[in-house]
């Protein structure tokens, strides 16, 4: 059985932050709103983002340069993994859940740049709803995503252990170093993301 205290601080955290778009901590420490990518000022960590319009998230650099967590996760048959095992590509890590309307919507378009990037980059869509497989699996055969897998994370680890409301998709490269994180929801199949992703390349 989860600790009682894990269990209300997930929640807390993930009913407080799914539909919420703006305000507070997300934007402060180097939170730029990611449709006001292109407008920023030129710099290496704010690059031109001619697609930025149709995106919608909060774009956090802050945390440049801290290493992946090792907190486990599970594919659909239950069988444990971390991020360590997906070493030597670039990861896109994106904490999700059924009951979250943002997260949902932007799951077809994870789909398709997990698709456009193929080998070069490792989309990992991590579920954090308490029923695990139970409630995911029949998501993922319902929606017939072609390249995302159903990983699922029941005990909340990466939202809570990296205090992220829902969603929120994190990009580490070859390394295992984050590059950025956005918190809210994003069209990631437009060139916004693209450009995004590529800082992978250049981290």
């Amino acid at each position: 059985m989860r600790p009682a205290i894990t269990l209300l601080l997930g929640l807390g955290l993930l009913a407080g932050g799914c539909d919420r778009q703006d305000g507070g901590a997300e934007q402060a420490n180097s939170v730029v709103p990611a449709n006001t990518v292109a407008a920023a000022p030129a710099s290496p960590a704010t690059p031109a983002a001619p697609g930025a319009d149709n995106a919608i998230g909060m774009l956090d650099r802050s945390h440049k340069g801290e290493a992946a967590p090792d907190f486990a996760f599970a594919d659909a048959k239950g069988v444990k993994t971390t991020l360590a095992a997906f070493a030597g590509k670039p990861v896109l890590l994106n904490l999700w859940a059924t009951w979250c309307a943002p997260c949902v919507k932007e799951m077809p378009t994870l789909d398709a740049l997990a698709q456009r990037e193929g080998a070069a980059l490792k989309v990992l869509t991590i579920s954090q709803d308490l029923d695990g497989p139970a409630k995911v699996v029949p998501y993922f055969e319902k929606a017939g995503f072609e390249a995302l897998e159903p990983w699922t994370d029941p005990d909340l680890r990466f939202s809570v252990g990296l205090g992220a409301n829902l969603p929120t998709t994190i990009l580490y490269d070859a390394a295992g170093k984050e590059v950025w994180r956005m918190t809210g929801s994003m069209d990631w199949s437009n060139d916004a993301a693209r450009q995004l992703i590529a800082e992978a390349s250049a981290a």
